[in-house]
């Protein structure tokens, strides 16, 4: 299986127990999150080698989170711990028709003070794939530096870098300035993998083709638009020739939780990459890890293991009536 490097932002994540507003909840439960911590998990249950890059603070948010690392497989060697900052955490609302309420509580963390130091203590050659974010880099002009650095370093070990731009506007100072930082990234990976409404904002352009050929363009090798219950349209290059290709989403009966279900495409597009599959096995493997992931509560604690994966694609091609 396959060696992935990712960093990012994980945190504390309480989860309201009950349907509501949040200012109207008083029972939480506490998970673990982070867009790249949910990608790593996920990619260390299909059985693929998982270093994730990150720094916590040392008190109980960071013990839980650093926990929950090594129980999921996880490889910890570059989980920093510091004393002079703390934690991130997040609260979110319950919500099973909307998109669910969420408050971060990240300033000054300790995520964020990490710094390009770290990269003196990797071995890129060891790795297959870097994967990013566009959360990381917009905590702190320190992430913006160290994404660039990481980004150089696997270029000149020839990784294969993918990138989801999940855009956070709250934490950049304009959205020119997001735009542009987003865009800059984009143009030096291999995959951008981003949704249909952060591809209009970044580019300023409506259609699907429009987006893609922006970042085809500025040469990365391929792109993945998710465009939720809508599927998938990739554009890539394969064999010196550009081919296109649209995948149908798996309906989902009952939406119960949208967030992390980006990060679960993430996860079925970068094992594809790994396992060599085709572009279309690709993406009918990460449409269906997001139809798992909006069907269950919380961002993490229902992505599946290579059986259960290969269980929910069997049923839903009976269903539709699919002979392969």
């Amino acid at each position: 299986m396959g060696k992935v490097l990712t960093i990012g932002e994980a945190m504390g994540m309480f989860i309201a127990n009950n349907e509501g507003e949040l200012k109207h909840n008083r029972e939480y439960t506490l998970f673990a999150a982070g867009a790249e911590m949910n990608v790593s998990i996920g990619l260390s249950r299909l059985k693929h080698d998982v270093t994730y890059i990150t720094q916590l603070g040392k008190d109980p948010f960071g013990e839980f989170i650093y926990d929950s690392l090594e129980k999921e497989g996880i490889n910890t060697s570059l989980v920093k711990m510091t004393s002079d900052h703390f934690t991130g955490f997040q609260i979110k609302s319950r919500d099973n028709i909307n998109d669910p309420e969420v408050v971060y509580f990240r300033k000054d963390s300790a995520a964020s003070n990490l710094n390009s130091q770290i990269i003196e203590s990797i071995e890129f050659n060891k790795f297959d794939v870097l994967h990013l974010t566009g959360i990381f880099m917009a905590l702190s002009t320190e992430t913006y530096e160290l994404t660039r650095a990481l980004i150089d370093k696997a270029r000149q070990a020839n990784i294969v870098i993918t990138f989801d731009p999940n855009l956070r506007p709250v934490l950049w100072n304009s959205d020119k300035e997001m735009i542009d930082g987003i865009n800059r990234i984009a143009s030096k990976v291999d995959y951008v993998l981003p949704g249909l409404e952060e591809g209009r904002i970044l580019t300023s352009m409506k259609d699907k083709k429009d987006i893609v050929d922006f970042y085809i363009k500025k040469g990365v090798k391929g792109v993945i638009i998710k465009d939720s219950h809508n599927g998938a349209y990739a554009k890539w290059w394969e064999d010196d020739q550009l081919e296109e290709l649209y995948s149908f989403a798996f309906p989902v009966p009952k939406k119960v939780d949208t967030v992390g279900a980006g990060d679960g495409f993430a996860v079925g597009v970068i094992s594809g990459i790994i396992e060599k599959l085709s572009m279309e096995e690709t993406l009918e493997r990460a449409n269906a890890i997001g139809a798992i992931q909006v069907s269950h509560i919380s961002d993490n604690e229902n992505l599946p293991i290579h059986e259960e994966l290969a269980d929910f694609i069997s049923n839903r091609r009976m269903i539709r009536g699919e002979s392969r």
